[in-house]
């Protein structure tokens, strides 16, 4: 039997979106477009998840510019990546707020190699997207921010938790971040294919950090406490 880590390299390395977006909608996707990428991806999943141990699922939105649609690994900028899981995307540097939050709540739950031994992070949509801003700049666009979007990319999204549920995922419960939107969807297709047991809505990281700063501890501790009875 393949090492879950090899399951997860071979899901990201043919990763591919076949359907058609909306105009003016890009797709991110780094395990294609970099080699430097997928190179530092297959390192970081080969540290810690070199075992065929099962673990509970994080889902998060679709990965941003600045985090997953960038080094290819959910919630980790180039400065978390370096800091705290010690590996490097040469030449390229990011900082994502998201990130900041889910690495202290990983320092706090005992470091990367504690958390990722029992969770596997990802997202409704593995792949990310953009749109051309006012002035041509690319930007962050959830899959849900349009009807259109989020309809184009269900079969896709249907078809990659079908495909990382065999890397060894626990189906008794999944961890979604985003309480509103993320959650609903989430809920929805949950409801027709039967992934999980139950989904456990946690307010996401950008949302926290944005809006809720001060009560950051809340939050770490809140992530913290549901996170442990998922592995009691």
């Amino acid at each position: 039997m393949a090492l879950f880590c090899e399951r997860v390299i071979d899901f990201y390395g043919n990763l591919k979106f076949s359907g058609i977006l909306p105009s003016g909608i890009n797709i991110m996707n780094p395990y294609q477009e970099d080699p430097k990428v997928f190179s530092v991806v297959r390192k970081f999943y080969r540290k810690y998840y070199s075992d065929n141990k099962t673990r509970h699922m994080i889902l998060g939105i679709n990965p941003g510019r600045f985090g997953a649609g960038a080094t290819g690994l959910p919630f980790t900028d180039t400065i978390r990546l370096k800091e705290k899981c010690g590996l490097e995307i040469p030449g390229l540097k990011t900082r994502e707020t998201s990130s900041v939050f889910i690495y202290e709540m990983i320092d706090r739950y005992g470091g990367p190699g504690k958390f990722y031994s029992d969770y596997f992070i990802s997202a409704v949509s593995p792949l990310g997207f953009t749109r051309a801003g006012p002035r041509g700049k690319e930007l962050n666009y959830n899959y849900y921010d349009s009807r259109e979007l989020a309809d184009a990319i269900i079969d896709f999204v249907v078809d990659s938790i079908e495909r990382q549920l065999d890397f060894g995922i626990k189906r008794d419960v999944v961890f979604c971040l985003g309480t509103g939107k993320n959650y609903k969807f989430l809920a929805d297709i949950n409801r027709q294919y039967h992934f999980f047991n139950r989904i456990e809505p946690l307010e996401h990281p950008r949302f926290i950090m944005q809006y809720r700063l001060k009560k950051k501890e809340f939050y770490i501790m809140y992530y913290l406490e549901k996170l442990s009875i998922s592995n009691s």
